[in-house]
């Protein structure tokens, strides 16, 4: 059998590197493999090794290609990772209201067709066989509606459809994706693993998914490789894997944590309104695409709201307007906590009374601060820190650190983490100021099926005290926890 790529006892070079036991891996023809495992389990790390990224002492990984007439690995890895999937190239220069300002856009500002063609381009020759696979992934993830949007307006599901269209061009001979099904909507996490599948059967690709959450496991995967603590466990079969499986326990958040969540003390200076957010006939138009419609929506003290719809449909919008990052947001009839937007208030003091995590957040993040400073800016509702926290802030930290089982990375640096920890991180500057609102986009991203658990039952218990209310977002039903009681669902406009 052919075997595609082969480590044998592959110790990095480099000491940070390295994993707890010498690696051994066999990726074969026909296999399609999943790469499962807790959350900073070095899951990541592997795929470096993988790939090439992470130098081997003494052997480098066996490569064997064929068919592909490549001769480069890069030409016949492609690995999406996690930070790539939610915008890529242009992060450097990215910060957190960028997508919901139009004057960002210029004559220069690519569109999604645009980039595309560019993709297509530069990953071989113009054939008839290239454009029908072109043709067919954007038949299989509908894509004809977005290739005239700007790349800058894109929400970060429709982003992860961008980022695998324009790697599927290059027709690899291996496809590493890492999380590639969070921040999709149903019908699309389905087109998807449709597409990977007849992709694999049509074609010499084998696929490699890194995946946090183990029942997203697609039908077309052959075997599983666990890491635990940094060990590469052998290769199982999908069904050997899948019967050794533990369930995950009904609760995680212990009795000592959860009192210590119901017995914060209450802030002096809080909001207590009946109505917590109110839109009148708020509408959002970017060009001549309509993003919401004469919306009227009302958030009542105490009401759990789940806030759901298609990739695009404008769930991020809406939740930009509540936070005051979005410029339309004033020329809206939007009142919060009372107060009409546009009334005299700052957007400072607006967002005293907000915890909010979202992938525009988690992409806004930059900055290699450690991660007791993440949870401090949440303190003064900053992308980074600039200004010194006091003891008591810190205390604070460190107590919603504790909540989240994170003592252990407090001085650890934010990208020296891995996806899941860094979401952990910003769950944690979410809940830090005790807010009265607490808006949680997409906040279970790339988290494994235990931690998932873990930040449902916070959510959970953080909702049974007085004068919380809650808006979250999800693509996923079941990661929504049990206080839900109200629901909203946009429609994408044409």
């Amino acid at each position: 059998m052919q075997r595609i790529i082969k480590i044998e006892n592959g110790v990095a070079r480099m000491p940070q590197w390295r994993m707890a036991e010498p690696v051994n891996f066999e990726l074969c023809d026909g296999e399609h493999i999943a790469i499962v495992g807790r959350n900073g389990c070095g899951k990541s790390m592997f795929v470096d090794m993988i790939v090439g990224r992470h130098p081997l002492l003494m052997r480098d990984p066996e490569y064997d290609f064929s068919p592909s007439c490549n001769e480069m690995v890069s030409d016949n890895i492609r690995y999406i990772t996690f930070r790539d999937s939610y915008g890529g190239d242009n992060d450097r220069t990215y910060y957190l209201q960028q997508r919901w300002n139009q004057q960002e856009i210029d004559e220069n500002t690519p569109t999604v067709g645009a980039k595309l063609e560019e993709a297509f381009a530069l990953a071989g020759k113009d054939t008839p066989e290239r454009r029908q696979l072109q043709k067919h992934i954007y038949e299989l993830f509908h894509m004809e509606h977005l290739l005239d949007k700007y790349i800058i307006l894109l929400s970060s599901g429709e982003l992860r459809k961008f980022k695998l269209a324009s790697t599927l061009f290059a027709d690899p001979r291996v496809l590493i994706m890492d999380n590639p099904f969070i921040g999709l909507d149903a019908e699309t996490r389905d087109q998807l693993k449709e597409l990977l599948r007849v992709l694999s059967a049509e074609r010499a690709l084998q696929i490699i998914l890194v995946l946090s959450k183990t029942d997203d496991i697609p039908d077309f995967i052959t075997h599983i490789v666990e890491m635990k603590n940094m060990v590469v466990m052998p290769k199982v079969t999908r069904e050997e894997y899948l019967e050794a499986l533990q369930p995950v326990p009904a609760h995680v958040l212990d009795e000592e944590r959860t009192q210590a969540i119901l017995n914060l003390p209450y802030k002096t200076e809080e909001y207590h309104t009946h109505e917590v957010v109110k839109m009148n006939k708020v509408s959002i138009r970017y060009g001549k695409r309509t993003i919401l419609k004469e919306l009227d929506w009302t958030v009542l003290n105490g009401e759990r709201w789940a806030l759901s719809g298609q990739n695009g449909a404008g769930k991020s919008t809406l939740l930009s307007l509540v936070c005051a990052d979005n410029p339309q947001s004033y020329a809206c009839d939007i009142a919060l906590f009372g107060n009409s937007r546009g009334s005299g208030e700052s957007i400072w003091d607006i967002k005293k009374h907000i915890g909010y995590v979202s992938p525009e957040l988690h992409r806004a993040y930059q900055r290699d601060i450690s991660a007791i400073r993440i949870v401090a800016s949440g303190l003064k509702d900053s992308v980074g820190l600039y200004v010194k926290p006091t003891g008591d802030d810190l205390e604070k930290c460190r107590f919603w650190m504790h909540i989240f089982g994170l003592d252990e990375l407090e001085n650890r640096t934010f990208l020296k983490l891995s996806s899941g920890e860094q979401r952990l991180i910003l769950l944690a500057r979410a809940f830090v100021k005790d807010p009265e609102l607490l808006i949680l986009d997409e906040p279970l991203h790339g988290l494994d099926n235990t931690n998932r658990r873990l930040v449902k039952d916070v959510i959970e218990t953080f909702c049974k005290r007085d004068n919380k209310t809650l808006i979250m977002v999800t693509h996923y039903k079941e990661e929504l926890p049990a206080c839900i009681d109200h629901s909203i669902y946009l429609l994408r406009h044409a």
